[in-house]
């Protein structure tokens, strides 16, 4: 589940409230609020986030944390500043809101009226009112939501005014404007999201006996329960058709928000309502062309190109397009040798073109795709041959389906085939003749040549790549569908395996930066063959990392396997590892309090990833702040999996007699059991968080009251004082963040797994302000120091930190 973000308001000068009035002849400037009757809501202007100098006249729910916007009235257009703001009701009877003298907002009544006051009510609606006997409302905002319903508002189509009342997402977390996503209630009463206004991405079916028209299954997911006394019912009204209405009651129970920019609608319950948390409508998938040309949406609703195709520098605004690595024939006379990749596990394109019955095959269906220059891919389903034309758009991830969809490529980009690997033979046989006949100096400089040792760089312009390890009796004997370099360019890009271009050094050997001819840095790991475990290690990042592919898990671009050792090429990361900013460090002060959520929260999208979300379950074992690299923007990345392991079908635990992983990060049922599961990586996650809030290594931790991190934490915890763990260097702290965040850790951390939150829960955490959370339990305290003393991991601040890009020296404790 995809984080969902609460905006943190800050009011520029604040007052205590000025009463729940406005009258004419009155201003509300920026010293000013107006305060519902028992103080649930505020309108005032305010700020999205300090410093952006865009300010609203909106409405705030006090009572909930983060105090969130529930209505803005210029979200259209920000004011420049609150100084020369003012709202103000006008002798024509509109509310009016001006800065200095430009109009930014006003009620838009067409006809004159006499309206004295403008009230806001203890529902959250701002009302205008005539000076009749009876005071009518002339205008309301409940008829105008923007990107929050609360009971007693309307969604629905007036046919008075010929206009449709929906709530629509905010541009981005930050900018309230209108985005691109919308929830509206259609004629036939069906809650419909759009995009862009037209695309319907999710309809209820309208078929589940409620007044709503939700089906059961999403009433279940919202876990809305229609009480008596808070019921909220359809109305059909003379000039309005399916307004959802509800009563007016100081006791609001639920509200619906859109405020999400990429389209997820959620339910938020009022304090002290059970049943509620943040929510999005099942089956509500983006829509069909979210990721653009050749992009892939996969499961956790984010995109990536295809095999062959790169992601555009010009992404579609709802995702991102990619293009060729290398361009095909096209209709004008261009041609170039091609091939196909086929892709499975997605649901196919949109608008495919049956080409003919299939009575020929595949094979028939793979000339006619050749033969047509605007061809770009095809299928055979069994029966008819399916073929695409133009650009591919709405492909996803789909794991149930086992059909293939066969993507035109030029052969320059397709993995090597059994004729190139056939000539790889013959050339190893002619090397080992040079072997013999010029006593091993020739083979030594041209064995195990392959079709990928171009010069460096020439095969680093793509990041899609696959791997195809097929072994044999002897597991060494291994032939990879990676792009392969030889052993003399990899050692012209690091000079010769200079020291001046070590970053450093850990259990898998030392790491190397390099530099390709085009400038570009790369990272290499180098593996002797003295390493036994290290080969183990190399085996496995082989395996898993080049077939991953998400933001927050380093990326493999190659290797070099030669005679005497095997090589790992990676992107490089200026930034290095987390430990090098977080502990003892004079970097810590770069470690402002945003940078670290954003750090915790892109450390559980990539845990989250590899546990539900990529095709083989994960587990990493060995999750530290040493294996978290940072880029140039500091966002995280997972990395070292040479410890991982990966579980089939539905297994999610093992037991093993050799435990692995470093001190201080292993959950006690696996350092004791040798029991681990996905749950031990929500362990480490936990002890890792802890570490970023307070910036102190649990390793090594020295307290006289705790032995330690999560026991110091925790004690901290239940006196009350838990933002005091925070690291005082972490700048713009938010108290009520920090609590929330140290509450996930302890979570994380409690003793027996079956009480630890699994990945998906821990992201829904994170990113909601407004769910309560479970309270912790004590966590599992472990002797650090006994362990930090004799452990050779544990380093003291005053070491030297080097390059991130290394796969550590991890711990192994037999049992």
């Amino acid at each position: 589940m995809v984080a969902i973000s609460i905006i943190v308001l800050v009011m520029v000068e604040r007052s205590i409230g000025e009463g729940d009035t406005l009258a004419q002849g009155e201003s509300l400037t920026e010293n000013q609020i107006l305060t519902s009757k028992n103080g649930t809501f505020q309108l005032g202007f305010f700020e999205t986030s300090q410093g952006t100098g865009r300010f609203y006249l909106s409405i705030r729910y006090t009572k909930l944390e983060g105090q969130p916007l529930v209505w803005i009235a210029n979200r259209d257009k920000a004011l420049p500043d609150a100084t020369s703001s003012n709202l103000q009701i006008a002798t024509n009877g509109n509310l009016e809101l001006f800065n200095g003298r430009d109009l930014f907002w006003n009620t838009s009544l067409s006809l004159s009226t006499s309206a004295e006051s403008a009230v806001l009510r203890e529902d959250g609606n701002l009302v205008l009112k005539d000076g009749g006997a009876v005071a009518a409302v002339v205008w309301q905002s409940f008829d105008h939501p923007t990107h929050t319903w609360l009971p007693g508002a309307t969604l629905g189509f007036d046919k008075k005014t010929g206009s449709t009342r929906r709530l629509v997402s905010w541009k981005s977390n930050e900018d309230p404007s209108p985005g691109e996503f919308a929830v509206e209630i259609s004629p036939e009463s069906k809650l419909v999201l759009k995009w862009k206004e037209t695309t319907v991405y999710y309809e209820s079916d309208g078929s589940a006996n409620n007044q709503f028209g939700f089906d059961a299954q999403l009433l279940n997911s919202l876990a809305i329960r229609f009480e008596k006394e808070r019921q909220s019912t359809y109305v059909r009204l003379e000039n309005t058709d399916m307004i959802m209405s509800g009563e007016s009651t100081s006791r609001v129970f639920a509200m619906l928000v859109m405020d999400d920019p990429k389209g997820r609608l959620k339910r938020v319950p009022s304090r002290g309502v059970s049943g509620g948390g943040a929510w999005a409508a099942p089956s509500a998938l983006p829509p069909e062309d979210f990721c653009g040309a050749y992009g892939e949406l996969q499961l956790n609703n984010s995109c990536t190109c295809l095999f062959g195709f790169l992601p555009s520098s010009s992404p579609n605004p709802m995702g991102r397009s990619c293009y060729r690595s290398t361009s095909i024939s096209d209709c004008n006379g261009k041609r170039v040798k091609e091939g196909f990749k086929a892709v499975s596990g997605i649901k196919w394109p949109n608008q495919p073109k049956i080409e003919r019955d299939g009575g020929g095959g595949d094979n028939e269906c793979k000339a006619a795709c050749l033969q047509t220059c605007s061809c770009t891919a095809y299928a055979f389903d069994g029966s008819e041959c399916l073929v695409w034309e133009g650009d591919l758009y709405g492909i996803r991830t789909d794991l149930a389906d086992d059909q293939k969809l066969h993507v035109k490529l030029a052969s320059s980009d397709l993995p090597d085939t059994g004729n190139s690997k056939t000539l790889e033979v013959v050339i190893a046989v002619v090397v080992s003749v040079l072997v013999l006949v010029s006593g091993g100096f020739l083979g030594f400089f041209y064995n195990r040549r392959t079709k990928h040792n171009k010069e460096p760089g020439a095969d680093l312009l793509s990041f899609d790549f696959d791997v195809c390890i097929n072994s044999t009796n002897d597991e060494r004997n291994m032939e990879f569908d990676l792009p392969m370099f030889s052993y003399s360019s990899v050692s012209a890009a690091t000079n010769n395996f200079s020291p001046q271009n070590k970053l450093g050094e850990g259990g898998f050997g030392p790491v190397y930066k390099g530099e390709l001819l085009s400038g570009e840095r790369i990272a290499l790991k180098r593996l002797s063959q003295k390493s036994g475990q290290g080969f183990e290690e190399f085996r496995n990042e082989i395996i898993l990392i080049a077939k991953l592919q998400h933001r927050n898990l380093v990326r493999i671009l190659g290797c070099c396997i030669h005679p005497v050792e095997s090589i790992l090429i990676y992107e490089y990361m200026p930034n290095k590892s987390l430990d090098m900013f977080l502990f003892g460090s004079t970097k810590q002060e770069m470690l402002d309090w945003k940078t670290r959520t954003r750090i915790v929260e892109g450390i559980a999208q990539g845990l989250l990833y590899l546990h539900e979300y990529s095709r083989v379950r994960i587990i990493h074992r060995d999750l530290k702040a040493s294996n978290i690299l940072l880029d140039d923007e500091m966002n995280p990345k997972i990395s070292d999996f040479g410890l991982a392991r990966i579980f089939e079908g539905t297994d999610s635990q093992a037991h093993t007699n050799r435990v692995v992983g470093t001190f201080g990060y292993i959950a006690p049922e696996y350092a004791m059991e040798g029991l681990f599961s996905i749950k031990s990586d929500v362990y480490s996650f936990g002890v890792l968080v802890l570490e970023i809030i307070s910036g102190r290594k649990n390793t090594g931790f020295y307290k006289t009251d705790s032995i330690s991190l999560p026991g110091h934490a925790w004690e901290l915890w239940i006196s009350g004082r838990g933002v005091e763990l925070v690291d005082e260097k972490a700048e713009s702290l938010v108290a009520s963040t920090a609590l929330r965040y140290t509450n996930v850790g302890l979570l994380c951390v409690q003793e027996n797994p079956n009480d630890r939150p699994n990945m998906s829960s821990v992201v829904s955490m994170l990113s909601s302000e407004i769910a309560a959370l479970p309270q912790p339990k004590k966590p599992a305290f472990s002797t650090t120091r006994l362990v930090s003393s004799s452990s050779s991991q544990t380093k003291s601040a005053g070491d030297p930190y080097f390059s991130g890009n290394h796969l550590s020296n991890s711990d192994i404790v037999p049992r």
